[in-house]
């Protein structure tokens, strides 16, 4: 297990350029632009997986996003790092591909904000799902329509990055 203090993101420009490296808690403290990234995973029948964050995260515990997000390492390509969070998150890894990025600032809970340049990426799997319980607390597949619905009735249930993308997403799937 990791200590979150040890953790650092990668800071960037507008265009993605890494202009430095943060100890995550502060970057996310003082609202700093950097790198991350957004994993959606579908089963076949083009159910979206989603998962519900576990409460004892630094911020947006509880809530229901996509199938895993993170940031990635000082050099490590987000690629890599999609796949790492993947296996750590979800207990498995699947093919992946990058389909667009955005950038977006919301405050958060806990006095934290989060400015992000987020790289999206889409995966297909239908296998076990052996998740670490100490990231997330549950998780299911869910026919979309089922998804936009609720969303629409219980916003508040689902991650700020999750709501401020799904629409780009939908143009995608």
């Amino acid at each position: 297990m990791h200590n979150t203090t040890e953790e650092y993101v990668v800071l960037v420009d507008q265009q993605d350029n890494e202009i430095g490296l943060m100890e995550k808690m502060e970057a996310h403290e003082k609202g700093l632009l950097h790198r991350a990234f957004s994993v959606f995973v579908f089963n076949s029948k083009k159910e979206f997986l989603l998962q519900r964050r576990a409460l004892s995260k630094y911020h947006s515990g509880g809530l229901w996003t996509n199938t895993c997000c993170s940031h990635p390492r000082s050099g490590e390509t987000t690629l890599e790092a999609a796949k790492r969070r993947l296996q750590e998150e979800m207990g498995f890894v699947c093919e992946i591909e990058e389909q667009f990025s955005f950038i977006y600032k919301k405050e958060l809970d806990n006095n934290l904000t989060e400015h992000e340049l987020d790289h999206v990426f889409f995966g297909q799997y239908e296998g076990i799902i052996d998740f670490n319980q100490e990231e997330v607390m549950d998780y299911k597949y869910v026919k979309l329509d089922d998804l936009l619905l609720d969303m629409e009735k219980n916003p508040d249930d689902y991650t700020v990055w999750f709501k401020i993308c799904f629409d780009e997403v939908l143009k995608r799937i």
